[in-house]
């Protein structure tokens, strides 16, 4: 990996956001999941597919703090617009486990 400036890391804008809606998402061609995050007043609910079924399904997602860059040009995955990446880790069997804050964190958030 090429070593970056913190001034790269800066273009980078990862936020704290919640899952207000979730839902499968069948036309993708890796299982997925479609899912609504509000990332506060300043940057509002954007949309984002999230390859993450292994460890979680639409319905326990609702109201979960997930972690997320929001400044990438939207995507289109299938019949889907994706507006923003959900940050995750792959596990052992590379199966991807959200980042989310540890502690009480306002949507909207700035990753510092």
């Amino acid at each position: 990996m090429a070593e970056i400036t913190f001034d790269d890391f800066m273009k980078v804008d990862i936020r704290v956001g919640t899952v207000i809606k979730a839902e499968p998402f069948p036309e993708a061609r890796k299982p997925a999941l479609k899912l609504w995050v509000d990332y506060g007043d300043e940057i509002g609910v954007k949309k984002s597919s999230a390859q993450i079924t292994v460890h979680y399904d639409a319905e326990t997602l609702v109201g979960k703090k997930v972690m997320g860059v929001v400044n990438f040009p939207p995507r289109q995955i299938g019949p889907f617009m994706s507006e923003a990446l959900v940050l995750g880790f792959a596990d052992t069997d590379d199966a991807i486990v959200l980042a989310v804050p540890d502690k009480d964190t306002p949507n909207g958030a700035r990753l510092c």
